[in-house]
C-alpha cells in the first residue's frame, strides 16, 4: 500500500502532485472510497461533520471533491454485519481510500473488527490518503493527548509505519497545537515522529519516507 499521510487533506499543489504520482494516473480516472468512520469516535464530531466530509464541503473539500471518476462511502462499522463477500470487492476495485480524521484509536478498532487492516496488506497498488486521524492510525502510537474515544484501551494504532504524527501544527483553531507542545508530545512517544501543519504531508512508498510541504514541520528522531 502507498501512503499519503496528511494533516489537512490535499491542501496545495505540492501535495496534490504527490497524490497523482502515487496514483500513477489522473485523479479523473481513479475510483475512490471515502472512510468517515473515525469521526464517530470523537465527541466533537457527528452527522453534520460526516456529511460535510462526504459532500466535499469546507474544510474537507481537499479530499472528496477533487474530481474522482467515481466516489463511494465505505463505513467500517457496517462491514462486519454484511460479510466480506460483499465489501472486499468494493475495496479491491478502488484505486484510493480517502480516510477522514476523528479519533485514530476508534478507527484502529474498526479497521481490525471489519478486517480492513488485514486486507490492505494485500493491496500494494492501493493508495491510502489520510487526513489527521486517518493518517495517525497508520503509526505505532498517537500519544495519550490525542485519544478522545472513551473506550480506547491505550494509544496504540496499526504501526504500518515506524513513526508517529502530531497533526495541525500551529493551526489557528487549535491554539494548543504549538511546537512547544509537539516537543513535549514527542518526548513521550519514545520513537521517531513528525509534527506537521495542514500544508504538509508525508509520502511513504516501499519504505521510503518523503515530506511534502508548502508549510512547516519538524522531525523528532526519538
Amino acid at each position: 500500500m502507498k501512503l499519503l499521510l496528511t494533516s489537512g487533506g490535499i491542501t496545495n499543489e505540492s501535495i496534490r502532485g504527490a497524490l497523482v504520482e502515487l496514483l500513477g494516473k489522473p485523479i479523473s480516472e481513479c475510483r475512490a472510497l471515502c472512510v468517515p468512520t473515525a469521526q464517530w469516535g470523537h465527541p466533537m464530531l457527528g452527522p453534520a461533520s460526516v456529511r460535510r466530509f462526504v459532500a466535499g464541503e469546507p474544510p474537507w473539500h481537499g479530499m472528496t471533491s477533487l474530481g474522482w471518476a467515481s466516489l463511494g462511502v465505505l463505513e467500517l462499522t457496517a462491514l462486519p454485519s454484511i460479510g466480506e463477500e460483499r465489501w472486499v470487492p468494493w475495496v479491491r476495485e478502488a484505486d484510493v481510500l480517502l480516510v477522514d480524521g476523528g479519533d485514530a484509536t476508534y478507527l484502529y478498532h474498526w479497521m481490525r473488527e471489519s478486517g480492513l487492516s488485514d486486507l490492505i496488506s494485500s493491496l500494494p497498488e492501493m493508495v491510502w490518503v489520510g487526513l489527521s486521524a486517518g493518517s495517525m492510525v497508520m503509526t505505532p502510537r498517537i500519544g495519550a493527548d490525542f485519544v478522545s474515544w472513551a473506550s480506547a484501551p491505550d494509544d496504540r494504532t496499526l504501526g504500518v509505519v515506524d513513526f508517529s504524527i502530531f497533526p495541525h501544527l500551529d493551526h489557528e483553531q487549535m491554539p494548543e497545537n504549538t511546537l512547544v507542545e509537539a516537543e513535549k508530545w514527542a518526548a513521550g512517544i519514545a520513537g521517531p515522529s513528525y509534527a506537521i501543519d495542514d500544508q504538509t504531508a508525508i509520502k511513504v512508498t516501499d519504505g521510503t519516507v518523503e515530506v511534502i510541504s508548502e508549510g512547516h514541520w519538524k522531525a523528532f528522531p526519538g
